[in-house]
């Protein structure tokens, strides 16, 4: 699961939620006209919706925003972070049908390996299936992190590297990502920590980051004109850090786009490091 977690000025204060018209804002938070952004995102061949994972709303947006997005490019697929590599073939069974939502969570683990609520994605996978949209499981497995976040990447078997990039092709040099999740690792720790702990910390993160990378740009390769819409946590795709540069190290000039839902308005008023993405979406008031 994603940590709660490309240049404008900086966020001077919170997004206004005053103009409901549009749940469209700016980094700044300015309102912006829906019909402008969506054509902007169509000229992208990614997309990522950033959520964060027990907010019901974030999912309703993910859903409104794949319907209208696929009228314009109806050749779509969509990534999930929900759904660990190993399962791929479980959620190809349940795109041509041969499978029940009921198995599919069963084969793919999806409980024990993401665990929020199916009711949040069931309907998105629908639609996916009514309109054969091919579903594309990102995530790293749990057990890999779990050991990279312990040990460290060099504690990796071969089995468990099959599953991920090659160690060369994952990049540890982004200092400003590291000081950010270094935040995060003292926070769960209270602000204790050991140093090799904090690093093997950071090295997970960027398997995962890698990880889901390598497979949007694979598909990518195979299906340049595919549209892929991502759905992950937003900690995955702030400032471009996370998912989005390492598609660009591995595509050059693929156009790519960021879409924060609802983020916290403490998060945006923290930022000190130009456009935390390209839009934000502030889901209405119910």
């Amino acid at each position: 699961m994603g940590l709660l977690l490309l240049c404008a000025p900086a966020i001077a204060q919170s997004p206004d939620r005053s103009d409901s018209a549009t749940p469209w804002r700016s980094p700044q938070g300015i309102s912006l006209n829906a019909d402008t952004v969506l054509e902007d995102l169509t000229q992208a061949s990614i997309v990522y919706l950033g959520e964060t994972h027990d907010n019901p709303a974030d999912h309703e947006a993910q859903l409104t925003l794949i319907q209208a997005l696929s009228t314009r490019r109806p050749q779509m697929a969509i990534a999930l972070e929900m759904f660990q590599r190993p399962y791929q073939a479980a959620l190809d069974q349940y795109l041509a049908g041969t499978i029940s939502e009921t198995e599919l969570q069963q084969r793919s683990q999806y409980q024990q390996r993401w665990g929020f609520p199916w009711d949040y994605y069931a309907p998105i996978l629908r639609f996916a299936q009514t309109q054969q949209l091919p579903l594309l499981a990102l995530n790293t497995p749990t057990e890999v992190t779990r050991k990279v976040a312990k040990s460290g990447l060099e504690s990796l078997s071969a089995a468990d590297r099959q599953w991920i990039p090659a160690i060369a092709d994952i990049d540890l040099s982004n200092a400003a990502y590291r000081q950010s999740i270094q935040q995060v690792y003292e926070a769960i720790h209270q602000g204790h920590s050991v140093s090799s702990s904090s690093d093997f910390f950071f090295q997970a993160q960027v398997v995962w980051d890698e990880t889901m990378a390598e497979g949007i740009a694979n598909f990518l390769t195979c299906h340049p004109n595919t549209q892929i819409i991502v759905l992950v946590g937003q900690g995955h795709i702030t400032y471009g850090d996370g998912i989005p540069s390492r598609v660009a190290r591995r595509l050059s000039g693929i156009e790519q786009r960021s879409i924060l839902l609802n983020p916290d308005p403490e998060d945006l008023s923290q930022n000190n490091r130009g456009a935390i993405a390209d839009y934000l979406w502030m889901s209405p008031s119910p």
